[in-house]
Order: C-alpha cells, then structure tokens, then sequence
C-alpha cells in the first residue's frame, strides 16, 4: 500500500532564517494523525540562510541524521566532535546519554538539508558523531545506502542504534528499477518526479513529496527526471 503526501500538504514553519517542512509532527505543528512511521519520528525539509543556524541544544536518546542536499553544515558538540558536512555527505549523531551540539551555516550560500530522528532501539548508549560521503554520481540501477543499524551493514554505511536502513542518491532520468523493502519505507522526493508503483498501486512524487508504503516487498521506481531519492526502511513500534 502507497499512501502520498504532497509537499504542499505538509506542516510547515517559516522563521526567515529558516524555512521548514514537516512530514510529521514537530515544534508549533501538530497534527495527531502525524506523529511519525513506525520508529521513524521527525523528517525536516529544512533551508536555512548563510551564517545561520540552531544554537547548542540537548537531545537524548535519538538516532538524527542529516542528508545534505545543498550547502554546508557546521557541527559542534559537547564531546569535542567538529565537523562539516557538504552536500552529497551525511552525518549522523547518536544522542544516547545526552548531548549538546549545534549546526549553522557558516558559508555564503543557503543551505537545504533533510534532518531525520528515529528512535533508538538501546537507550543510554555513549553519544557519537560522524559524517561520510557517498556517491553523488547518477545511476540507473539503485540507491546506495547511506545508514544502517544492521551489523552486515558496518563498513559500508553510517552506524545507527536501530534497525533501519536508508538508502539516498541520484538516478538518471528514463530509469526503471526495483527496491526490496525490509520492514516498511518512508520514500522522499529530493529532487525530480518519479512514478513509485507496488503490487496494487501506483503514484508520482515531484520534488518534495513524501510517501509511506506498507505492506510491500518490493517497489518498483521509474525516474520521470533526473531525481535524487530517498528512501528510509524502518520498523513498527
């Protein structure tokens, strides 16, 4: 089952620094028929102007991960963890006991990011950062994956404390491919429109669409553009 969420659908929060788009529940928007995917709980379609950013705050006990889609961010945490994330790279922290991080954009131009909390599956763990970079060059074939919580998964992509996976990156326009799902998918339109078809269905998502899809083995891609796609395969509760 694909259920579609179009970007203009979605919460939303403009604070002229930042500009955001919620696919859940978040801050000033609510909405209890939103409160997140199975662990899945917060994605942020997030744009923040040059030389601002989110001062130190705390979080406990989340996996949050940001896939850059443009720009630059800057982190700082409070176990000594300095970094910058470019676009095409990923970071991801584990909350864990507590932490005290925050990110800016320290460059000239605007930055666009999605930010994801899912929960952890162990709680109090010691706390953790890290950022990659992966593939940004177009396939026809699939998507790399970028995070896992699966020990098979260590080496290749970013560690979580969860059992999920998200697999993200660019796939040429004209594309047809297959994608197995494991648990079930939250998919995001980054960049582009592409048909998203399973057994029963079928949808197109353009740029900034959202789609949950239960109870599917598979599904099966056709890129309308070229597109960057993310997908986040995560379990129920």
């Amino acid at each position: 089952m694909i259920k579609h969420y179009p970007y203009q659908s979605l919460g939303k929060a403009n604070h002229g620094w930042l500009q955001s788009k919620h696919h859940f529940s978040f801050a000033n928007y609510y909405n209890p028929k939103r409160m997140g995917f199975g662990v899945l709980r917060v994605i942020n379609d997030d744009w923040v102007e040059p030389g601002m950013g989110f001062p130190a705050h705390p979080h406990k006990n989340m996996e949050i991960i940001s896939f850059i889609r443009s720009g630059a961010i800057t982190h700082q945490d409070s176990t000594g963890n300095k970094g910058v994330t470019k676009s095409g790279e990923v970071q991801v922290m584990s909350a864990g006991t507590g932490i005290v991080h925050s990110e800016y954009n320290r460059s000239k131009t605007p930055l666009t990011f999605y930010q994801i909390w899912i929960e952890s599956n162990q709680h109090n763990v010691e706390p953790r950062w890290e950022s990659k970079l992966f593939n940004t060059e177009y396939s026809s074939t699939h998507l790399p994956l970028v995070v896992s919580g699966y020990e098979e998964d260590q080496g290749q992509a970013l560690f979580i404390h969860q059992q999920a996976r998200i697999f993200a990156g660019k796939i040429k326009k004209g594309s047809v491919f297959e994608h197995s799902i494991r648990n079930q998918a939250y998919i995001l339109s980054s960049q582009g429109s592409f048909k998203l078809a399973d057994s029963n269905s079928q949808i197109t998502l353009d740029k900034g669409d959202g789609a949950e899809v239960t109870n599917a083995k598979t599904v099966l891609f056709t890129a309308l553009d070229d597109c960057e796609i993310v997908i986040i395969d995560v379990p129920k509760m």
